[in-house]
């Protein structure tokens, strides 16, 4: 330890010293480390900035300290006295209507929110013009008042101040919608917002036997620590009060669960920009020593040890590397700010100056573990080579894999860099494959560019010098393939996989289940109005095919008695036990589905309750056949045992239930009816003159275009993709960078073989015409590569992930090649233009 120290002490002042001539050849590693350090750093941040908001606002973001929902019916007056035992109550109903123009000349979908004069407990609401909410609602001349979101009234083609018909009651249009405190915890929703009394509400008549209604009651509890306790009194004073319960401290759940898994994704994109920067790094510091060949061979020529020589390098990418994180923190700690400004209209997003020390300590272990990783292996080199052979040689290309120690060193390194992708992913499953595929490509890469030199090496002799001369420089030693290879692969495999899968999701969207989707789906039909609901589609949709089935609401309580909240589910199975589902009754076998495993019951079974369970989330929860399913249903527990598993195909749109239970399960239990219409023949107006004939005739049935829907979506699924292609090219910037800094690398080289061939009588049009060649070849192999890695990818998340067709398409892969033959060519070009220029008599006495 004693000899250590001052050897240690030696090579950090010799190191600053060198560091006085510049940074140059390090201005690449510079720019990969900050990169790559600065995605991870900001995606953690403005993660953490949304999740922490949501966690210290959750007062205000739900508008209470506690939430209770009930679905399809009110609370009773016992469970209301329950309730304000614990404070102040405020009490909402929502749902989805039609509003309508007074003369039924237009209509729009909305998400109808009836409020109490108590409403928020917590929170402001903000209108314009900003008068009190009950003021608003209460309307003028004894009408009823209603506040908008400005896009009902754009679509509408509505002011302040005009009416509306909802249901059977006229609004007065008073306000529009500024701030709605609990938006967020309401969750996504496909229509404009009508914010109305209760008493309006009710005076509407949409709140029928069966409608498809949520009642919510929210508290302003007058202890606040009995918040931990309330959902155990609830469950346990009304065990079939089947009513949903959130509090304060995750007023969002779906919303911090969907934002952890999206952060983690891009994360993940972060680090692939960082590996990719990883090879950079490697390139950087081969060249840069490379190009301290001479100076390394004096250390050693005057006795330096070789370990004081790696000692020396090792302190300068260490100094270099921490100005690069500094650099990638700075980013990521600005990055809540910035985000804030796109996303406070959507999600909670605090606009404070706040640093996330998690976050950021996460990019700097990223960036440690990377730079240690790749940086090791070429220091190992520089240790190696004897000074005699550094003032004969060019460069460190020819000398082979350093001796063992390194090698161990950098694969612990790269082991614990991937150990900690895994430990702190949010889904360790996804994490593992994404670590198991980055390494995978590592070694087909590597493969690829061996293939590629082999094939030039056996290439049959060609006429023209120039291509000649490419094919020579693919092969020979310390030759560019594999760096290019290598780090232009991977940025471009993974921009083919993210574009293939937005593409096959907007083809989903827009192609088959555009194409095999129903017009229109019809909510809330009470039975006494279903025979004349047919005449009117029949005499507007003639040829159109018109399906109906009961429709209840219920929410999964337990499987096989065990209470499904103490059960360990898979993230694709946790929809079904999020919320509320759908749930009906048949007869016979739907139309839609097809049986996998079991039998149905007969048209006249009376016995136990049964039930038809959806087979792939079956598998999802770990459900067979004659397991029991308990579920809620308007504040009833029913058990009912699975008869058999059926295949859905959800992308078709048509009505489809995770349940179907046996009719003799709710024989006389209250319930409207949900139907769909089919006509492919319809055009725009034909479906316009549809739901004008519904709605006029059926003010309370909710009639919903199924092409609106999927435009909203495809919206999302737009934006989202925007989002993914920005994170994405993050990593195509470092793949860029890389391949610069492997050009680079080669420049040396290069410049010598230039000067050589020249002063042999080659022109300078025929060089590059070689190097033109020689690019284009190396470009197209990454471009199949880049295809053929990128299509298996999206083809195994489209089809086993995301459970969708999956087409190879055609227009991706032109693009890639474009993007690779333009990133090679052009970047080839710009780095070797200026060696072509070197005089020839500085570089020949030196060989």
């Amino acid at each position: 330890m004693t000899l250590l120290t001052p050897r240690a002490s030696l090579a950090f002042r010799l190191a600053l010293r060198e560091l006085r001539g510049g940074l140059g050849g390090f201005y690449i590693f510079l720019a990969c480390i900050a990169l790559g350090t600065g995605a991870i750093a900001a995606v953690n941040s403005v993660s953490q900035s949304i999740t922490d908001t949501i966690a210290t606002q959750g007062q205000e973001i739900l508008a209470g300290d506690v939430r209770f929902e009930l679905n399809n019916r009110e609370a009773t007056e016992a469970e209301m006295g329950f309730l304000r035992g614990f404070g102040k109550v405020s009490a909402s109903t929502g749902l989805r209507s039609m509003a309508r123009k007074p003369d039924g000349s237009d209509q729009a979908l909305v998400e109808v929110k009836a409020v109490d004069g108590a409403y928020p407990l917590f929170g402001t609401f903000e209108a314009e013009p900003n008068y009190p909410l009950h003021a608003l609602l209460s309307g003028q001349s004894g009408t009823y008042g209603a506040v908008a979101a400005p896009l009902l009234l754009e679509r509408l083609g509505l002011s302040i101040g005009d009416e509306i018909l909802l249901g059977n009651v006229i609004l007065n249009i008073t306000g529009t919608i500024k701030t709605e405190p609990d938006a967020v915890s309401e969750g996504f929703g496909f229509a404009p917002r009508l914010l109305v009394s209760r008493d309006g509400l009710k005076a509407s008549g949409l709140i029928q036997t069966g409608s498809l209604v949520e009642h919510v009651y929210k508290i302003r509890m007058d202890d606040p620590a009995e918040r931990s306790t309330i959902r155990d009194r609830a469950t346990k004073d009304f065990p079939s009060a089947g009513w949903s319960i959130r509090t304060s401290d995750r007023a969002a759940p779906s919303l911090t669960e969907n934002i952890e898994r999206f952060s983690q994704f891009l994360t993940l994109v972060g680090l692939t920009a960082l590996i990719v920067g990883g090879v950079g790094v490697a390139n950087a510091v081969r060249a840069f020593l490379d190009s301290k060949r001479t100076t390394i061979a004096t250390f050693k020529c005057l006795g330096a040890p070789a370990a004081t020589v790696v000692l020396i390098y090792l302190f300068q990418i260490a100094i270099i590397a921490l100005g690069g994180m500094v650099i990638g923190l700075v980013i990521g700690a600005l990055a809540p700010i910035v985000a804030s400004q796109f996303l406070a209209q959507f999600l909670p997003v605090s606009t404070d100056l706040t640093f996330y020390p998690g976050a950021l300590s996460l990019a700097v272990l990223f960036g440690i573990m990377t730079t240690l990783a790749f940086a090791i292996m070429p220091l190992g080199h520089s240790r190696e080579v004897p000074a005699t052979a550094l003032f004969r040689e060019q460069g460190f290309e020819a000398r082979g894999l350093p001796s063992w120690p390194y090698i161990l060193l950098a694969a612990v390194f790269l082991l614990a860099l991937a150990g900690l992708a895994i430990a702190t992913a949010h889904d360790r499953f996804i994490a593992i494959v994404f670590v198991g595929a980055i390494a995978f490509s590592f070694v087909i890469l590597r493969l690829v560019a061996a293939g590629i030199a082999w094939l030039a090496r056996r290439s049959p002799r060609v006429n023209s010098p120039a291509l000649r001369l490419a094919i020579g420089n693919i092969h020979r030693p310390g030759a560019l393939t594999p760096s290019v290879v290598l780090s232009l692969g991977l940025g471009l495999a993974l921009l083919v996989t993210l574009t293939l899968i937005d593409g096959n999701m907007r083809q989903q969207l827009t192609g088959r289940m555009a194409a095999g989707a129903p017009n229109f789906f019809f909510v809330n039909i009470q039975g006494s109005e279903l025979e004349k609901f047919r005449s009117v589609i029949k005499a507007s949709s003639p040829d159109g095919h018109l399906v109906e089935v009961p429709m209840l609401r219920g929410r999964i309580l337990a499987f096989n008695g065990e209470d499904v909240t103490k059960r360990k589910v898979p993230p694709g199975g946790q929809w079904v036990l999020r919320g509320d589902r759908g749930i009906t009754y048949a007869q016979t076998l739907p139309e839609n589905a097809s049986l996998t495993e079991g039998s149905w019951w007969p048209k006249d079974y009376r016995g136990e309750p049964l039930v038809s369970f959806s087979a792939e989330e079956a598998k999802e929860l770990g459900l067979k056949i004659g397991d029991t399913v308990t579920v809620n249903v308007l504040g009833r527990n029913i058990t009912a045992k699975i008869a058999n598993l059926r295949k859905v195909e959800w992308e078709t749109l048509s009505i489809n239930f995770v349940m179907v239970f046996s009719p003799n399960t709710f024989r006389g239990a209250p319930h409207a009816w949900l139907a769909t219409l089919t006509d492919p023949a319809a055009t725009t107006t034909q479906e316009a003159a549809i739901l004008k004939s519904v709605t006029n005739t059926y003010p309370t049935i909710t009639s919903v275009r199924v092409k609106d829907a999927i435009d909203i979506v495809n919206t999302l699924v737009a934006q989202l993709a925007t989002a993914i292609r920005a994170a994405a090219s993050v990593a195509l910037i470092a793949s860029v960078l890389v391949l610069a800094g492997a050009l680079a690398a080669g420049n040396r080289a290069r410049t010598h073989d230039a000067v050589v061939l020249k002063t042999l009588g080659a022109t300078r049009r025929m060089l590059i015409r070689a190097f033109c060649y020689e690019y284009l070849i190396l470009g197209a192999a990454t471009a199949v590569f880049a295809l053929f890695a990128g299509g298996v990818a999206a083809w195994f998340i489209t089809a086993r992930i995301m459970r969708i067709p999956s087409h190879f398409l055609p227009d991706v892969a032109g693009l890639t090649l474009i993007t690779a033959l333009v990133l090679t060519v052009g970047i080839g070009l710009i780095g070797t233009w200026r060696i072509l220029g070197q005089k020839a008599a500085p570089v020949l006495r030196e060989l």
